[in-house]
């Protein structure tokens, strides 16, 4: 099996990293994020009786 040159290794991870950050960058942007109505704002608080 032939070997690489290390500059060879280099380059590949070079590509790796570039092609891992653009994948993230492009999911990043195109993901929407969703509208929060107001139903959902609002927070609900419940009142808790306690029995000691």
């Amino acid at each position: 099996m032939p070997q690489m040159a290390p500059l060879m290794w280099l380059n590949l991870m070079f590509m790796f990293l570039l092609i891992f950050l653009l994948f993230f960058i492009s999911n990043y942007y195109v993901m929407s994020p969703e509208k929060m109505s107001a139903d959902k704002m609002s927070i609900k608080s419940e009142e808790k009786h306690w029995k000691w």
